[in-house]
């Protein structure tokens, strides 16, 4: 890896020509490429630098078929600049595919395609006479939520099965179901699948008697868990419901990072949550899976263009998104609920972000586009394509595809029918919070960010860290140090970290002839005090500087733990600081009084 270039999309071009040479079953070739965009020009295959510092981080996967992948974050794009970054991608997708085609035909390999197993034709017979018109009826009752839907079906072809072996012992059919038992599963839903997708290209309406553009209805909740919680929100569309949690933290708390990525660290990290329950099903929860894994990097992707600048807003953010309802789009559910849950933290988001899943029925010729699809359309249909993104462009794509290809027609047609629904979906959202809070909870941490020289950093740390973790020690508050003197002091009291920030202050100031202070003495040796003026700063008080007439001994004037206010008589060569008690002015030591406390 030569760390300037992500190597993933590479990846993928090889593992189809490895797929192809080992002549392993496969509707390839297939390839993908990165696109950029610097200025106005778009770019394949961008190094780091150049994603970091453009509007656009595209990957298109595609097959000779068409686009049957796409993946990015952008940073609120229009749709059309979307639309050209796919085509443009996918263009060079063509050049490899080529490449690939060609580097077969040198080698002589030849593409190995398995047909697929075919059902006994007299089974698949008797199941359509038999569960046709049952299974239409099911589909045409638009009143029935998904689990009375699903129960509906499994009854139908529980039906089936029982039917079927009341049949003759010899019958043709028996035999069929007898000897392969899941051959009556797969009729079964290759049966379903065929009535829903015909009653929507026919018919135009879906299972739940929506429009093909119609989105199911929204609702939105915010601040239903105690302010223990730093923001949280409930977004519900239809029977998905994902709950989305806030938790800021300082910036000791960023995620380090060790992998491949140049990137260091991560201030924003999103946590989906799919449990098991969610669905009606009872299994162990265990380490986070491939949809964990990716609903949550696409819900992160979708927030991270309108997060405020760390130098504006220097917390750690961790969203959690906990779907406790699932029936289609958790991951665009997740952006809603999140985007609502940092606007009542109190992140000063720039824009808020909503999301909606596009579905594809496709039979033949005739396309369908289908906006905010549930479970089953995703499960029976062709596409997933899921947009997120302001009012004011997009901000994450994710299309997944269940044939070999899309042209790029039908893309651009379902990320311009995506924009309605998210707008509509964003209306529902404000309406219940416009804006970010401007109270945050009293329970997140209070930052306080300071500079100062980075050649004074060793000071403030202390020898073995002495001095930082006595001032942790004595307010309470975190105090967390970047290399460029950066100085971030948290506690969720407001006076613990001012009163931190006043000790470093005081440690790195630098002090000058004529300073007054306000100072406790520390230690007394045979020549004079020791006071120390401000956290780890020390000077002496000479005998002969305690008093205005003679002093026989130190003791007679001042003892350990008297607080004095002295004066800055010189601080020499060796940074040794002198002081002294006399020319103090009244004002002055009243001042000092006031500044020490």
């Amino acid at each position: 890896m030569d760390e300037q270039v992500p190597p993933d999309v590479l990846a993928v071009t090889g593992a189809s020509i490895a797929v192809m040479q080992a002549q392993i079953p496969f509707y390839g070739p297939m390839a993908a490429v990165r696109v950029g965009l610097l200025g106005d020009d778009f770019i394949i295959n961008p190094t780091y630098r150049e994603v970091e510092s453009g509007d656009l981080d595209l990957v298109v996967a595609g097959s000779p078929d068409g686009v049957i992948m796409v993946e990015a974050g952008a940073n609120q794009l229009p749709e059309q600049d979307i639309i050209e970054a796919i085509d443009f991608g996918y263009e060079a997708v063509q050049d490899l595919i080529t490449a690939q085609q060609e580097m077969l035909k040198e080698l002589g390999i030849e593409l190995t395609v398995v047909e697929p197993q075919q059902v006994d034709s007299e089974l698949e017979q008797f199941i359509r006479e038999h569960a046709t018109a049952p299974i239409k009826e099911v589909l045409s009752k638009f009143d029935l939520d998904k689990n009375s839907r699903d129960a509906a079906l499994e009854e139908i072809e529980q039906n089936t099965l029982v039917t079927i072996e009341q049949l003759p012992e010899e019958n043709p059919v028996r035999l069929s179901v007898a000897e392969h038992s899941k051959d009556l599963a797969k009729t079964f839903k290759k049966l379903t699948k065929e009535l829903m997708r015909s009653q929507i290209v026919e018919e135009g309406v879906r299972v739940d008697g929506r429009t093909l553009d119609q989105v199911r209805p929204v609702s939105c909740r915010v601040g239903i868990l105690p302010r223990r919680v730093h923001g949280c929100a409930l977004f519900n569309r239809g029977l998905t419901q994902v709950m989305s949690t806030v938790t800021l933290g300082t910036p000791g708390d960023a995620q380090t990072l060790d992998d491949l990525n140049p990137e260091e660290e991560k201030r924003y990290l999103h946590h989906y949550n799919f449990p098991p329950f969610s669905v009606g099903e009872t299994k162990p929860m265990r380490s986070p899976g491939r949809r964990e894994i990716g609903h949550g990097a696409l819900a992160e992707r979708a927030l991270v263009p309108v997060l405020p600048p760390q130098q504006d807003f220097p917390y750690v953010i961790r969203v959690v998104s906990e779907v406790l309802s699932s029936n289609g789009s958790t991951s665009m559910g997740s952006v809603c609920g999140s985007t609502l849950s940092l606007m009542d933290a109190g992140v000063p988001i720039s824009k808020p972000v909503s999301g909606a899943a596009m579905g594809l029925i496709k039979e033949g010729d005739e396309v369908r586009i289908l906006t905010d699809i549930q479970g089953i359309e995703d499960f029976l249909g062709d596409m997933d394509f899921k947009v997120a993104g302001t009012d004011s462009g997009i901000t994450a794509l994710q299309m997944d595809m269940k044939i070999t290809g899309l042209s790029m027609d039908i893309v651009a047609k379902a990320i311009e029918q995506a924009k309605p629904a998210r707008i509509h979906i964003l209306e529902k959202m404000l309406a219940v919070l416009e804006q970010p809070s401007q109270d945050m909870s009293p329970f997140a941490p209070r930052l306080l960010i300071i500079k100062v020289d980075p050649d004074l950093i060793g000071l403030i740390i202390g020898p073995g860290g002495k001095t930082i973790k006595s001032i942790t020690e004595q307010t309470g508050a975190k105090v967390d140090i970047e290399d460029d003197g950066s100085i971030t002091v948290s506690a969720v009291e407001a006076e613990r970290a001012q009163r931190a920030v006043k000790m470093i202050q005081g440690l790195t100031r630098k002090l000058n002839e004529g300073d007054v202070y306000a100072g406790r003495v520390t230690r007394i040796i045979p020549i004079g005090a020791f006071v120390e003026l401000l956290p780890g700063k020390e000077g002496m008080i000479h005998i002969s500087q305690l008093a205005d007439y003679r002093v026989g001994k130190v003791e007679d004037e001042v003892a350990v733990g008297d607080e004095v206010v002295v004066k800055v008589r010189e601080v020499d060569n060796k940074g040794r600081i002198n002081l002294t008690r006399l020319g103090i002015h009244p004002d002055e030591a009243a001042a000092a009084r006031a500044a020490a406390t």
